[in-house]
């Protein structure tokens, strides 16, 4: 190469860039199809395994991909955490003998008794934790055994424990966990008001937000001991802790360094309203949240809707569903914005864009697929 054809060679960095600021706007203004992955539509328990589009998954609530690249389902109504092979199509329970109960812990998961698991994560060495609203506990498959065990809560609801270990301290219907990238583990305890975190090298646990009052938090404002109005979901990437208010119809942001806190979207008043000006859309109940470049999908249920933050031009779209009056099931094949949905909860999101749906009252998994 000659001289003159090296002066037209654009530095690395700068096709890095470039590159990445082209899939930051592909992925804010992407179109999406559905179809349902998993589920027949009916609730109930037909069986542990088989076809995932032929087995009830009754009631799904939080979904996430796995490290072995599968989907683990929680389905709320038969107490049960399920794996779908994307590949094969197929589903098994993971987790949960299907009885409501709080029993097992030392024994295999699958014969163990879970009451209602809203959300599940993993950690770096491949566990699985996972949230059990109805008996306030958050618990923990290990990899290499396959044994289940109590991370934290004592099983009863209530508020204790800051400054001990965590399996001392109590939660009053948990509803979602984050794991950041050092191990620490952040719990939505929704029915106190609170986020707490659990130190990942001393078990220990404290409450980082929230002091009980039912209140919206002040943006800009330092988070603990002030108040945050019913934290349901929670994210967690680059020293950001992302946090989806239930009762308060919006969207926060906490850095875990300064400890402060700040709106990102949403009025605090129920609506059903897109837009430029992200401090006026408005959200009815958001019930979970999926972090991608430069932007966060929302899980908006009670409009039966997925919403699309774009962080960068700091707007919000409906990207799946009609809004509230568009409840229901159908449109699979088709555009995502055509759908209708049935008070979805979880949602993860794919490396190559795709999202995923626990479309809850549907019981069916529903995924949006990028055109």
């Amino acid at each position: 190469m000659n001289a003159n054809q090296n002066k037209f060679q654009p530095p690395a960095a700068i096709l890095t860039l470039v590159l990445g600021l082209l899939l930051t706007a592909a992925a804010a203004g992407q179109d999406f199809a559905i179809d349902t992955i998993a589920g027949n539509g009916r609730p109930g328990n037909n069986g542990d395994r088989g076809v995932a589009t032929e087995i009830s998954i009754d009631q799904p609530f939080g979904v996430e991909i796995g490290p072995d690249g599968g989907l683990y389902v929680c389905e709320v109504g038969q107490h049960r955490i399920r794996r779908v092979d994307l590949a094969t199509g197929r589903i098994e329970t993971v987790a949960g003998s299907g009885r409501r109960g709080y029993q097992g812990d030392g024994g295999p998961a699958i014969e163990a008794q879970l009451n209602e698991p809203y959300e599940v994560r993993f950690d770096q060495q491949g566990n699985m934790l996972w949230v059990e609203m109805q008996n306030h506990v958050v618990r923990r498959l290990e990899r290499a055994s396959g044994r289940i065990s109590t991370l934290a809560g004592t099983g009863q609801p209530g508020y204790g424990g800051d400054g001990g270990p965590a399996t001392a301290a109590s939660f009053r219907q948990p509803h979602s966990i984050a794991l950041d990238s050092a191990g620490a583990i952040y719990i939505a305890d929704i029915g106190n008001h609170r986020i707490r975190r659990i130190d990942p090298t001393t078990g220990m646990i404290e409450s980082i937000a929230g002091n009980g009052e039912k209140q919206l938090p002040r943006s800009g404002s330092l988070a603990r001991g002030q108040p945050m109005l019913g934290p349901r979901a929670l994210a967690v990437a680059d020293g950001v802790l992302w946090i989806a208010l239930r009762e308060g119809n919006s969207i926060w942001q906490l850095g875990l360094a300064s400890g402060q806190v700040q709106g990102v979207a949403g009025s605090g008043r129920k609506g059903f309203r897109d837009g430029a000006d992200l401090q006026q859309v408005t959200f009815n109940g958001p019930k979970g949240i999926a972090l991608g470049p430069s932007v966060i999908d929302v899980v908006d249920t009670e409009n039966h809707a997925i919403r699309r933050i774009d962080l960068k031009q700091k707007t919000l779209r409906t990207i799946a569903g009609r809004g509230p009056d568009g409840r229901g099931y159908g449109g699979d094949g088709g555009p995502a914005t055509a759908a209708l949905l049935d008070r979805p909860h979880g949602i993860c999101a794919a490396p190559d864009g795709t999202l995923y749906i626990g479309d809850t009252n549907n019981h069916r998994v529903r995924r949006l697929r990028p055109k």
